[in-house]
């Protein structure tokens, strides 16, 4: 008779034990019945996975990408990478030999096992090898990330800046990269036709690097440098020059930007004054190549003189201390913008540029409506950089708008799968001084600032500056902007107490440049011209002429907008009769030249400008 087969345990899978060692370690291991063995193999795991998952949530997540970009968490993450893989495989092929041993004692009924009595199959051992396999391919995918990351590292190193990336050559073999070392003579072109800054003299000591303080606390400074970088002309033009100003108490952010046509720009004291003077006579986008060829002026080595230059100049300029600066060249604003998958942007102004200077040296005629338009990186480059039919205040205002947009639209989730092509982006457009190990610190403020609360400075004609199409001075600069130097330290000093709303009508009525006159209709001596001088202060044209008004039944302020002005000039007007308290009456006379009459009585408010710094 037969032996009967009731009761007798069903043989378990040895891959389906893999399997689920594949999933996590000790499952496969329960699945035996080996239920202390599995425990063993799970107690690690679990440990590792929670203290990762509380990490991961209650961390700022920015602050983490930082930490985790660090050199040496990125090597550690490496080893600890390998060190799971082979405890992962261990885990797995104890579980294959596990199910194996139990099926063979319990078909024996409990009697000693000989050990070649316990031979697996071949399907059961390829069933082992691709669980190992599809395991592997896990960690082989976390190592290529974590190898991809490893090369952000040269993006902060401030000695260098060509990431280890081969330079390029002329047909000739010569360094066709501005940046690249070159000769004292070797002088990038510029497009200030003034550009001469004279030779170094070989007999003076190079100054001391005595850069700006590292960032400890407190407000952050931190300049943008947008790079015009065209190796086959030889040129490096520093024409973006954004500060950006973080206060973390607040959690607030100023940006100012500094039109690139602007000239005359204060100069710290040191040895760059015994040859410039006070002031730095050229553009201030060709800085970086002045001191590129004057290491006797500006400390630093070739690769790092220029921004050294540019951060101590405009923070003379602002009275604040900028600590570190990032620059993008626009070749490689262009890629990263692709590798992101592009850039929605609310277009509030339509740009239209006839004359926009292509790659290929022709003029070509773009134009951008408004609304809400999803750009690639050629189009964002040409909204941000375009400047005929615009102005410098305009143009600075989409800079901005740029980089706002690129980082509100940032997922850190959607970049994962794009990190290879983006880190070779970030490698040939990217370069900082920011020390790495500062970077956890300063993402996790830049996650944490309101960027709906930003307050935008553009420190463009009329309201900071004067612009002139033909240099005033007879130097032959051309087009030039003279900056307002007191008025663009009192904006930077009160960046965070002031009201932006109010800044950025200041800006617009500053653009609509409306002729003002301020006539004295009470007894109060010099009542006129204070009140004249406030709202010059607020980036009006005003002025108070000697002038007798009509006051007959005059009791408030008199706010009369002349031809039209009630329309062409809003801003203007809007921010007249919210500061007097009164409300624009509008007339139609030819005879009269300006946009805006005021007269005042005894009930006008009594407004000052501050006192300068």
């Amino acid at each position: 008779m037969p032996t009967s087969q009731v009761g007798r345990p069903r043989a378990r899978s040895a891959f389906a034990a893999a399997f689920l060692s594949l999933l996590f370690p000790g499952l496969g291991h329960a699945y035996a019945g080996a239920w202390s063995r599995g425990l063993a193999f799970a107690a690690a795991p679990l440990l590792l996975t929670s203290l990762i998952g509380g990490l991961i949530v209650r961390a700022n997540h920015l602050e983490l990408v930082g930490f985790l970009l660090q050199p040496e968490i990125l090597a550690a993450i490496l080893v600890l990478n390998v060190l799971v893989l082979a405890y992962r495989m261990v885990a797995a092929v104890d579980a294959w030999r596990v199910v194996g041993y139990v099926n063979r004692l319990d078909a024996l009924g409990g009697a000693p096992l000989v050990r070649s009595r316990l031979a697996r199959s071949p399907a059961s051992l390829a069933g082992l090898l691709a669980v190992l396999l599809v395991m592997s391919g896990a960690h082989v995918a976390v190592a290529f990330y974590d190898l991809q990351a490893q090369q952000l590292d040269c993006i902060f190193d401030p000695t260098t800046n060509a990431c280890g990336d081969p330079t390029p050559t002329d047909a000739a073999g010569a360094s066709s990269d501005p940046r690249a070392t070159p000769e004292p003579t070797d002088v990038p072109a510029s497009p200030d036709a003034t550009l001469d800054v004279g030779s170094a003299n070989p007999s003076t000591t190079p100054p001391p690097l005595a850069t700006a303080p590292p960032w400890t606390g407190g407000r952050l400074n931190v300049l943008l440098i947008g790079a015009d970088q065209r190796p086959k002309q030889n040129t490096f033009n520093t024409d973006t020059l954004i500060v950006v100003s973080i206060d973390p108490d607040s959690g607030q952010i100023a940006m100012f930007s500094l039109p690139r046509d602007t000239v005359d720009v204060p100069l710290a004291p040191g040895p760059a004054q015994s040859v410039f003077g006070t002031t730095y006579g050229n553009k201030i986008n060709s800085l970086w190549t002045a001191a590129l060829v004057r290491p006797d002026l500006f400390p630093g080595n070739n690769a790092q003189r220029g921004y050294i230059a540019l951060k101590e100049t405009l923070g003379y300029l602002y009275g604040i201390p900028i600590s570190y600066y990032v620059e993008v060249n626009f070749d490689g604003f262009r890629e990263i913008v692709d590798t992101l998958g592009g850039v929605t942007i609310n277009v509030q102004v339509p740009v239209m540029d006839d004359h926009y200077p292509g790659d290929d040296g022709r003029l070509h005629r773009i134009y951008i409506p408004s609304g809400i338009q999803h750009m690639t990186g050629a189009q964002a480059l040409v909204y941000a950089r375009s400047r005929h039919a615009s102005t410098d205040f305009d143009r600075a205002q989409r800079q901005q708008r740029v980089l706002l947009s690129l980082r509100q639209q940032a997922d850190l989730s959607a970049l994962i799968g794009k990190l290879p092509a983006l880190v070779q982006a970030l490698r040939h457009a990217v370069h900082t001084d920011l020390p790495i190990n500062l970077l956890p610190k300063l993402l996790g403020l830049a996650g944490e600032i309101d960027t709906t609360n930003l307050r935008s400075y553009v420190f463009a004609p009329p309201l900071y500056a004067k612009e002139y199409l033909s240099d005033p001075t007879g130097q032959g600069r051309g087009y030039v902007i003279l900056p307002n130097v007191a008025r663009i330290r009192a904006a930077v000093a009160g960046a965070f107490s002031s009201d932006p709303t109010l800044e950025a009508a200041r800006q617009a009525v500053g653009e609509e440049n409306a002729s003002i006159w301020v006539l004295n209709g009470s007894s109060v001596q010099g009542q006129a011209s204070s009140l004249a001088a406030f709202l010059e202060y607020q980036g009006m044209n005003a002025s108070a002429p000697n002038q007798k008004p009509d006051t007959t039944g005059l009791t408030t302020t008199r706010i009369q907008a002349y031809n039209g002005a009630e329309t062409t000039k809003a801003a203007t007007i809007a921010l007249l009769e919210s500061l007097l308290g009164a409300t624009a009456t509008p007339i139609s006379d030819p005879k009269v030249r300006v946009d805006v009459i005021i007269t005042t009585t005894a009930q006008t408010p009594k407004l000052t400008p501050p006192p300068g710094p």
